[in-house]
């Protein structure tokens, strides 16, 4: 998992709430336990015109202009905006592996379904929570811009807009380390390695005829 480092990021906004992970990623995408490969298919049914499938190329289907992931510059955006209870419905972790291929880095909303908000940060992604007030101050200013940009310093906890002004948001201080540090359970794991390794050796010394498997 990469580290997490300070960036300043373009905004798409997606002004609905309760924004499920079947509208993030179709069912039918679900095949594949591998991490990538789902971008092209993030928010399927609304980014095109005409339906997909599976391992299908993309290239040939039409795009719904109206969709803000289809128009420019959003097709590059890496921070998502939208409205509460963000990735309800069923836990697939494919939600928080699609908004990752297709450059998402940061969410922000006032709140997320429980599942997604833990699996985000197993995978890198941070999950902000800001306030209903302060989530509604951003569409403002996203609305009256051509190109809204942010500034996201996890280390200070802040969201920072082109006014520098600071929002201030909440982190587990463990999430927000391994954040920091691009430790996922198996980085975590692997930190001990050398532990793992001598207590193995003693235990098969101790207990010679388990032996290895």
């Amino acid at each position: 998992m990469e580290k997490f480092k300070k960036f300043s990021g373009i905004v798409a906004a997606l002004d609905r709430s309760n924004i499920d992970t079947d509208a993030i990623i179709p069912k039918q995408y679900l095949k594949s336990i591998k991490r990538s490969g789902f971008g092209p298919n993030l928010f399927d049914d609304w980014r095109y015109l005409d339906p997909g499938a599976p391992g299908e190329d993309n290239t040939g289907r039409r795009p719904n202009p109206d969709f803000v992931l289809n128009q420019s510059p959003y097709q590059n955006a890496q921070i998502l905006l939208a409205r509460e209870n963000f990735a309800c419905g069923s836990s697939r972790e494919h939600a928080v592996w699609a908004l990752m291929d297709f450059g998402i880095k940061v969410v922000i909303a006032p709140s997320y379904a429980d599942i997604f908000y833990n699996n985000s940060f197993k995978n890198g992604l941070l999950p902000i929570a800001l306030s209903a007030s302060t989530v509604d101050q951003l569409f403002d200013d996203y609305e009256q811009s051509d190109d809204f940009y942010l500034d996201i310093d996890l280390e200070n906890q802040r969201v920072i807009n082109a006014a520098g002004v600071q929002m201030p948001f909440e982190i587990d201080e463990f999430r927000k380390y391994c954040l920091l540090n691009g430790l996922d359970d198996i980085g975590l794991t692997m930190q001990h390695a050398e532990q793992i390794k001598n207590f193995e050796q003693q235990y098969y010394t101790s207990c010679p005829w388990l032996g290895k498997a």
